[in-house]
């Protein structure tokens, strides 16, 4: 199945096509781990992230804390043999019982695919892992991806098409996000015990520095930042926000198309299938429409 380059364009109608807040890596986020292997250039436009060692990659962090909104960059990944390399573009709170939004792009063997890795964690309480094969090669150019979240559902994006919703359950017992803010996290790491054919193929050193690539970071969130301690400010879950309108708490119907098309031809994990790793059941919102 391939999914024909203008579909990008039907997206425009709803979730991504409120528009975008630039920012830029130099002056909107702090290099939090390694920052030897970080370098920024095109006014911060521009930035890279390299593993060198099995305990030296990099990470790099917003300045700004949010509860809500989007969150984007575009990313060219680790070229040639990356396997056992883990590069990421996520959200996360800091500290006991976590919240995150995961994007994660998993290395392997020159000529094999990468793994798009998608996870949820509320409340410290995660294992909702979706896995999809990319529909094309995230190592020859940049792609974008975007990181939807609003009190009904979490929409994870690679340009502008849907692949995966989480809707919030909360009222039902299954935890969400909505309490705690998040930095906005790039990283580029070691994982060679895991993340490539469940950690069979290792990472060829002799092959390093693996090198990742982002531009054109985005911001268009409710801001916590002068808030410290006190947490994010009543205003974020006022109803007048953008990112609250009633259209956005639902995909459109060329949005929802659009993401069966990729969970039909391209999902090569998903937990709410996966009754054997629960003894038999699955988690309680596999039953409950996502969409």
């Amino acid at each position: 199945m391939v999914i024909p380059a203008k579909a990008a364009l039907v997206a425009a109608v709803a979730l991504v096509a409120v528009g975008f807040v630039g920012a830029n890596f130099r002056d909107d986020c702090d290099i939090t781990w390694e920052p030897q292997n970080a370098k920024m250039d095109e006014g911060g436009n521009h930035l890279t992230l390299s593993l060198v060692s099995n305990s030296s990659g990099c990470m790099l962090r917003t300045k700004k804390q949010f509860i809500f909104g989007s969150v984007s960059t575009r990313i060219k990944l680790v070229k040639g043999n990356s396997a056992g390399t883990v590069t990421t573009y996520y959200t996360s709170s800091i500290g006991d019982n976590h919240d995150e939004i995961d994007f994660e792009f998993l290395g392997n063997e020159t000529g094999q695919p990468y793994t798009v890795h998608t996870n949820v964690f509320a409340d410290g309480i995660g294992q909702k892992e979706m896995q999809f094969r990319p529909w094309f090669d995230p190592t020859a150019d940049y792609h974008n991806y975007t990181i939807f979240w609003n009190e009904c559902m979490i929409v994870w994006f690679i340009d502008s098409i849907p692949i995966r919703v989480f809707r919030n359950y909360s009222a039902k017992g299954v935890p969400f996000p909505t309490r705690r803010q998040m930095y906005a996290f790039s990283s580029i790491w070691a994982a060679e015990d895991w993340a490539t054919q469940g950690g069979r193929v290792k990472t060829d050193w002799t092959k390093a520095p693996f090198v990742a690539e982002y531009r054109d970071i985005s911001l268009r969130v409710c801001d916590c930042a002068d808030y410290g301690a006190a947490g994010c400010p009543a205003s974020c879950a006022s109803p007048s926000n953008w990112y609250a309108a009633p259209d956005l708490c639902k995909l459109s119907d060329a949005q929802l198309r659009q993401m069966r098309a990729v969970q039909l031809g391209y999902t090569i994990y998903d937990y709410c299938a996966d009754a054997k790793r629960y003894n038999g059941t699955v988690a309680p919102e596999c039953s409950m429409p996502q969409y």
